[in-house]
């Protein structure tokens, strides 16, 4: 059974002024015109530090984001999720982030949610914080939601604890692990890499926190980038290899398994006490 910890942080770190400090929002987006604007300008209500990285978008991704006051970091050619989060992971630090939120250009994920993980995140900061939408099962595309038990499975044994949802990319990524992700040991590309990110960090004692998020498909949205056989096919084949160079790795798969996903429930009351911005003007945060 999974393990769930009600987590409370102090009012000092839910002030305003504190609680975004050093924090950026990553919305990395390939033609996402449909939804791209209206997740920035979401986006911006909660935090005052948004990078959107177009990944050489064709259908007027970027000029849907004109005005706005935003990091625009754009790709001349399309290179794909890894090389955009690579992107952002840079110039966050270069800007000395302590940590960034990434949020799919898709609309999947409610800005509105990203402080229950900054929270978390702040309450458990050697940990990388993902929102996990699996337990909202009936709202979850079937292929989709078996080709995230698959993956969820192996780097589960990979990384040596279980975790709850290893596709989500509505994630805490800390400075560490951000940096980490830049070296040489995270090599994957396209969504092969925030696997790989997770296996990675558990190597540097940055286990995964879950945070149960709803399910979100906005209506009219474009069709997934992730395509559920072949792409998990390569998240497996990418765990056999280092599960092969470590012998199979017995005891992470008896970690695994045995262990408990580390999830967090907030109480109601506690989620309507975190703060949310009114506008996008400040950026003094």
């Amino acid at each position: 059974m999974n393990k769930v910890e009600t987590a409370s942080p102090s009012n000092d770190l839910l002030h305003p002024s504190q609680f975004w400090h050093g924090v950026w929002l990553v919305i990395p987006a390939y033609n996402e015109v449909r939804t791209i604007r209206s997740l920035a300008e979401a986006a911006l209500m909660q935090c005052p530090r948004v990078i959107v990285v177009d990944d050489g978008s064709s259908d007027g991704t970027s000029d849907a984001l004109r005005e706005l006051p935003i990091t625009l970091l754009r790709h001349a050619r399309n290179q794909g999720k890894a090389s955009s989060l690579r992107t952002a992971f840079g110039h966050a630090l270069a800007q000395d982030a302590a940590a960034v939120v990434t949020l799919d250009g898709d609309g999947q994920h409610d800005p509105n949610d990203a402080p229950r993980l900054v929270a978390t995140w702040r309450a458990a900061p050697k940990h990388l914080v993902v929102g996990a939408r699996l337990q909202d099962r009936s709202r979850f595309p079937p292929l989709r939601y078996v080709g995230n038990r698959i993956a969820c499975f192996w780097i589960s044994w990979a990384a040596a604890h279980p975790i709850a949802d290893s596709q989500s990319g509505f994630r805490v990524y800390p400075r560490a692990v951000m940096q980490m992700a830049l070296g040489k040991r995270v090599r994957s590309s396209r969504f092969t890499m925030e696997s790989e990110i997770l296996i990675e960090a558990a190597r540097l004692g940055y286990r995964t926190l879950a945070v149960a998020i709803a399910g979100h498909y906005p209506a009219g949205a474009r069709q997934s980038h992730f395509r559920s056989a072949s792409d998990t096919l390569k998240i497996v084949a990418m765990v056999a290899v280092r599960l092969l160079a470590k012998g199979l790795y017995p005891q992470g798969l008896w970690r695994s398994l045995r262990g408990e996903s580390a999830q967090v429930g907030f109480r109601p009351r506690f989620a309507e006490r975190l703060p949310k911005r009114s506008g996008a003007g400040d950026s003094g945060f």
